[in-house]
């Protein structure tokens, strides 16, 4: 038997699954460490007092193969682009998310660790650009993209089920209170057509694709940490951090249709419930390991902020 057989014989266990995922995170052709870091902001530091000294923060990043020159240039993107400032405090820099930064991260939280919208009434929510000057039409895109409206026209935006919370907050934020105008309405008949409008739109057979990648990349490490007796905190961090690295990834694309107007192979159900599971079983020891390795001005993290435990539909702690 050759080594190569061997080790294809050998189970697979959570290190094993962490390294495999890691060394593909570190063979893109472009690392994108600045979105990595705020993931880790997002996930692990937001919940947990939300400030963090930048040594501790270069050292776990070391985790996945990111430089301390990559970090910190990172992280001077990060303050440039308004999601971070530094606050100094004798030699050393602590960062912490900006109040933009802060609003940005509740509106992805809403999306990313909420279940997918099932029922649905028929009602869409528009919102009519027309009224907007040319530079505030590309901004209202993006961020309300980021929201999973689409384009139905140039200057309409739709979704069928957004969160009021969040598009209020992104109105205000974005400050077109006084300039756009939000409607709704509601499907009367043609329900083939739109979804076949809701596909073209959103491009939906792409996002399917890119989930169904995504359950193919961490089924592995969940069958590893479902057959483990313990994962090493460690491990844990670098699988709960991947795991919300690329699913984060896609629901930026994501609009969270309901059902009705998905396909009936969506891939998006197995991928979310395979981020559940996996990050239900890897976030208490995942916690231990920030514990550890991340401070502050004084000391080490507090505790998770009791929001935190509503993720994914409930998390228990031992």
């Amino acid at each position: 038997m050759t080594d190569l057989q061997s080790q294809l014989r050998k189970p697979m266990t959570p290190d094993t699954a962490c390294r495999r995922l890691v060394d593909e995170f570190r063979s893109r052709q472009t690392v994108r460490a600045g979105s990595l870091i705020t993931t880790v902001f997002g996930d692990a530091i937001a919940p947990r007092g939300g400030r963090v000294w930048l040594g501790s923060l270069i050292k776990l990043m070391n985790e996945f193969g990111i430089s301390e020159r990559l970090v910190r240039t990172s992280v001077f993107r990060l303050v440039k682009d308004g999601w971070l400032q530094s606050n100094q405090s004798g030699r050393r820099s602590y960062y912490s998310l900006t109040d933009s930064g802060r609003q940005r991260f509740e509106v992805a939280t809403h999306r990313i660790y909420a279940e997918p919208a099932a029922n649905w009434d028929g009602r869409w929510t528009l919102l009519l650009l027309s009224g907007l000057e040319t530079a505030d039409k590309e901004v209202a895109r993006r961020d309300f993209g980021w929201l999973g409206f689409g384009a139905l026209s140039a200057n309409l935006l739709a979704h069928p089920a957004p969160d009021e919370s969040d598009l209020k907050m992104t109105v205000r934020r974005l400050g077109l209170d006084d300039t756009l105008v939000i409607l709704s309405g509601e499907t009367v008949d043609g329900s083939a057509a739109m979804r076949a409008q809701a596909r073209s739109a959103w491009n939906l057979d792409d996002i399917d694709r890119r989930y169904e990648d995504f359950v193919a990349m961490f089924s592995d490490a969940l069958k590893a940490v479902a057959k483990a007796n313990a994962t090493g905190g460690k491990t844990a961090f670098i699988l709960r951090t991947l795991l919300i690295q690329e699913y984060r990834k896609i629901l930026l694309r994501d609009p969270q249709l309901p059902a009705a107007l998905l396909p009936s192979t969506w891939h998006g159900r197995s991928a979310y419930q395979l981020c559940v599971t996996l990050y239900r079983d890897v976030f208490e020891a995942a916690d231990g390991y920030l514990t550890e390795v991340m401070e502050t001005e004084h000391g080490v993290l507090p505790k998770n902020e009791p929001q935190f435990f509503s993720r994914f539909g409930g998390l228990e702690a031992s």
